[in-house]
């Protein structure tokens, strides 16, 4: 029964092809006509049928030029490309509308059902998909742009540039003592933590305060959790009514540094995630436990404004210096392990803890694949981390209220120690 249905899909192929190209095509026209469906017949230069006979032509021209002639799918296409230019220009007499989106939706259906023909249908299917979602989301799209702010936008172009542009002309190999210095990997963990970065800061600009403290922090905590802490600290002085949950709000952007941590494991060192797993979790959730708690007991305060991140985290600057600083990372921790052992490792993770856990989590998580112990790693990047949460609840008890500092000092504390205890254990 198989064989019969596998013979009938070989020898019908091309009609089956020619069909769903006329089904793209009519996927297309269905959106397209929905958003005219309100001008007289006659008026719209496209809609369900046009689109769907443009995909059929589009499939037909693709084989005539397989079996006929290689000039068949060039001359068809321009032909179309004439009688659609003449109805444009017929229609923009009435209607002064210069909009192109139109035209290029019916080249893309045409071209669509040549890729369903002669190249690959699932290809052309997702290329069809796409195209009607973008064309129906015109209002939602416009929306956004009007939304975006020229320094976004601007970050959002320079995550490209050092993503898709930069990072494929790096050379991937070692360079310097040992060759710890791989260019490509370098840039790559820069990609990696200035996404993160990107998509922390948009999430806390999006969901806003109106979500509340822990919502505000949680997304802070991907891009800046030491600046949420400095202005929860400050603003405590101000609004002591509402102190609870800002020490709520601190605990969970702290807390959101631990699940950071296990996707850069992840994706540089997935061998390492068993062994950072427990502690990390423990160290997590002493945080985000008390922040519950204190959100529960006090959830009826007043909300504030989100925090404003100190700086752009996609600024090339910031890039750069964070590349720097991770080559120097991987030197000291290369010059270190020579002369120190593991003693040195954990020294150079506790004074990079201080000012940065990403840097030193980066440079630990790629050197666990070659230079060091899994376990030395995993040791020193829980010392990093327990060294740059308490520091951040100094930043609390010195910049905010005593009962904040408190609330904030005692979970980093017990989470410090319980994760130390457990990474020491493992």
């Amino acid at each position: 029964m198989d064989d019969v249905a596998s013979d009938f899909l070989i020898a019908n192929e091309p009609a089956l092809r020619l069909g769903v190209a006329l089904l793209l095509g009519a996927l297309i026209g269905i959106e397209r006509g929905w958003v005219a469906r309100e001008q007289q017949s006659g008026e719209r230069i496209a809609g369900i049928r046009t689109h769907a006979l443009v995909g059929l032509l589009g499939g037909l021209a693709a084989l005539l030029s397989e079996a006929v002639s290689d000039w068949a799918f060039p001359l068809i296409l321009l032909a179309l490309v004439a009688t659609v230019l003449v109805a444009w220009q017929a229609r923009l007499a009435r209607h002064h509308d210069y909009s192109i989106t139109g035209l290029v939706g019916l080249l893309l259906t045409f071209c669509f059902g040549a890729v369903a023909m002669a190249i690959d249908l699932a290809l052309a299917t997702a290329g069809a998909v796409i195209t009607a979602v973008i064309l129906d989301n015109k209002h939602e799209i416009h929306g956004l742009l009007n939304k975006l702010q020229a320094h976004e936008l601007d970050a959002g172009l320079k995550l490209l540039l050092i993503s898709v542009v930069m990072l494929p002309l790096l050379p991937d190999r070692g360079f310097g003592p040992g060759e710890v210095l791989n260019p490509y990997e370098i840039w790559w963990m820069v990609v990696l933590i200035a996404a993160i970065s990107f998509v922390g800061y948009f999430a806390m600009r999006v969901g806003g305060a109106e979500k509340g403290i822990l919502f505000t922090g949680l997304f802070a905590g991907l891009s800046s959790s030491t600046a949420l802490t400095l202005h929860f600290a400050r603003l405590s002085r101000q609004s002591q009514e509402i102190e609870a949950m800002l020490a709520a709000g601190i605990l969970v952007a702290c807390g959101t540094m631990f699940p950071r941590i296990l996707i850069y494991a992840a994706v540089i060192s997935p061998g390492l995630l068993p062994r950072l797993l427990m502690p990390i979790a423990v160290m997590g959730l002493l945080l985000y436990l008390p922040a519950l708690q204190l959100w529960r007991r006090h959830r009826r305060s007043l909300r504030v404004d989100r925090p404003t991140p100190i700086q752009n985290p996609l600024e090339l600057r910031t890039a750069l210096l964070f590349g720097g600083l991770l080559a120097l990372i991987m030197l000291l921790g290369e010059w270190l392990r020579e002369g120190l052992g593991e003693a040195g490792i954990y020294l150079l993770a506790a004074s990079s803890g201080v000012a940065d856990v990403d840097a030193i989590t980066l440079s630990l998580t790629r050197m666990s694949l070659e230079r060091i112990a899994p376990s030395t790693a995993v040791l020193g990047i829980i010392i990093a981390a327990a060294v740059n949460n308490l520091f951040k609840s100094g930043l609390a008890t010195a910049f905010g209220t005593r009962r904040l500092g408190l609330r904030v000092a005692l979970p980093m504390v017990a989470s410090m120690a319980a994760g130390l205890a457990l990474a020491w254990l493992v």
